[in-house]
């Protein structure tokens, strides 16, 4: 058994020092989100049983630590298809195997030069790391996403990156060799050198690329018969890199019912939560999108739940509801519509986005703010969130 050890460092060389270091020591790695409050960070690494938080000052021991298999390599979080924190618990198997599919997949050779440039605390710029970990690729790692530090790795020798939408919409992508492209909405017409991947952390990462499924991977849509190819319905995934379950916080916390479910079936079925079809005759999956209320906004996920909680703290909010609404760039803008309490004056965007910063990571900061009189809600008080985008906020 080892330690889940949790890295709270920027993407630099001394993260992958620490990781590689857990990692020979029998350890697993819980990178935490940088952009988030240094308090949600903290709060994160007790709630997943972390032993330790290593920081740029050293280490800090954590009480309750929960040991773990010592086959488990990472446990990234994510939102999942409920909303409520889980932990991806990834076993070095899974790592390794995605790292080798994935260099087989794009042709990598010696010269293979990777930019990580995502956050580390995602599994798109994590699993840039394992691959050059697994396959001795060059590494340059980013604190950030910048097109001055890609074109300055690209003067450095850099051939491959992995992006989000919004980011490939900022560069020149012709000089790289490889661009993976994915965490959200893909546009079409993608250069002939850049790859769209679907995949999610419970996959560590894409495992279909330009939708055809890597090595070793099987994909199928629930419930479809083999003769009924191109009918819609819920993707399900069946791949070596999938992950070994959750790491939930301890049994008695409120969270843990809702989340006890296993998305992996008896036979090893991973259950998406989104709709695709399986295209006749070439057996390529076109992917629909969430089938829920989920929001993916330039490549990261974020929950209306939380956001609404915040800004509901606000004294001038009286009621709020939060959606994404359709954007050429982000895929999905975070938007919310605030109905503002008796006699105060309704908060501007700015105000709204500086407020939910403070205790959430920016993405989940409303790119619009509208005022509206009213929220549809059902008989019991619920938010009839599909009818958010059909409220003009000129017809209070």
């Amino acid at each position: 058994m080892g330690d889940l050890v949790a890295i709270d460092l920027p993407p630099g060389r001394q993260f992958l020092d620490e990781l590689t270091r857990a990692w020979d020591s029998g350890h697993a790695v819980l990178p935490l989100q940088q952009e988030a409050p240094a308090a949600l960070r903290r709060s994160v690494a007790l709630q997943m049983g972390a032993a330790r938080i290593l920081h740029s000052g050293g280490e800090d021991p954590l009480p309750a630590g929960r040991p773990l298999d010592d086959e488990v390599a990472l446990v990234v979080l994510t939102s999942g298809s409920t909303g409520e924190p889980k932990g991806v618990m990834l076993d070095h198997a899974a790592v390794e195997y995605s790292a080798f599919a994935s260099a087989t997949a794009l042709g990598v050779d010696g010269d293979t030069h990777w930019v990580a440039c995502l956050p580390l605390s995602h599994v798109g710029g994590l699993s840039v790391l394992t691959r050059a970990i697994h396959t001795g690729a060059e590494l340059t790692i980013l604190e950030r996403f910048s097109p001055d530090g890609l074109l300055d790795a690209l003067r450095r020798g850099a051939t491959h990156v992995s992006l989000v939408a919004t980011a490939l919409g900022r560069i020149d992508p012709a000089p790289w060799k490889r661009i993976l492209v994915g965490g959200s909405a893909v546009p079409p017409g993608l250069p002939e050198n850049c790859v769209a991947t679907y995949g999610m952390t419970e996959t560590m990462g894409g495992v279909v690329y330009d939708g055809l499924a890597l090595n070793g991977v099987e994909v199928r849509i629930e419930g479809a018969g083999a003769d009924e190819e191109g009918r819609e319905g819920t993707i399900q995934l069946r791949t070596p890199t999938l992950m070994r379950g959750y790491r939930h916080p301890e049994p008695g916390d409120r969270r843990s019912p809702a989340a006890a479910a296993s998305p992996i079936d008896e036979h090893g079925w991973f259950t998406t939560g989104d709709l695709g079809t399986i295209r006749p005759g070439d057996r390529h999956l076109e992917v629909r999108g969430r089938a829920d209320d989920l929001i993916i906004t330039g490549g990261e996920k974020v929950w209306p739940a939380p956001v609404e909680q915040r800004i509901l703290e606000h004294p001038a909010v009286a009621e709020v509801a939060v959606y994404g609404r359709t954007d050429p760039e982000w895929g999905q803008a975070v938007t919310a519509l605030l109905v503002p309490g008796a006699g105060a004056a309704a908060p501007s965007t700015a105000e709204i986005r500086e407020w939910v910063s403070e205790k959430l990571p920016r993405a989940a900061c409303p790119r619009e703010v509208r005022v509206v009189g009213t929220l549809p809600r059902t008989a019991l008080g619920k938010i009839v969130r599909p009818r958010l985008v059909e409220i003009d906020p000129n017809d209070p």
